[in-house]
């Protein structure tokens, strides 16, 4: 990607990815580096984005960096040597990745909006109301269908 691609996704998707990396890590720093992270990986790498997908790759990218930076926080257990450290990152990647593309592929566009504003953004049930103009029981209903799905697609 060129530099100026890169500034627009910044300009465009910084405060997006920050608020997701914060609401994971509650971090300032830490949400920082996962983010100018993963702007310096597509700065340095042969990444093309396709601009309808570019911010939920983006998205996907902070979450599946929180969760990794998280997973490598050790224990006291696993510092004290009772407990060996397990690398369950790739897996834990791959299932991220099949949850979102079954969401793209069988919940409707309302559902999808509603179930990424829940899960990728860290919206409550009454800010996700207001901006889809529908009420917090619609919101709920939107994601106990959703999680139904999910879980019945996932736990067979």
């Amino acid at each position: 990607m060129e530099r100026r691609d890169i500034q627009r996704l910044f300009k465009q998707h910084y405060a997006k990815m920050y608020r997701v990396a914060r609401t994971i890590l509650y971090d300032e720093q830490e949400s920082e580096d996962v983010v100018s992270d993963i702007f310096e990986n597509l700065l340095h790498g042969q990444m093309v984005l396709i601009p309808e997908t570019e911010e939920r790759y983006l998205l996907t990218s902070v979450r599946n960096q929180c969760f990794k930076r998280l997973r490598h926080v050790s224990s006291p257990l696993e510092t004290s040597g009772i407990v060996e450290p397990t690398d369950d990152s790739e897996v834990e990647d791959e299932r991220l990745t099949d949850i979102d593309e079954f969401v793209f592929a069988h919940l409707s566009v309302q559902e999808q909006r509603i179930f990424r504003l829940r899960f990728t953004d860290g919206c409550s049930y009454e800010e996700i109301a207001s901006s889809e103009g529908i009420s917090k029981v619609a919101v709920w209903k939107h994601l106990s269908h959703a999680l139904k799905l999910i879980r019945n697609h996932f736990n067979k």
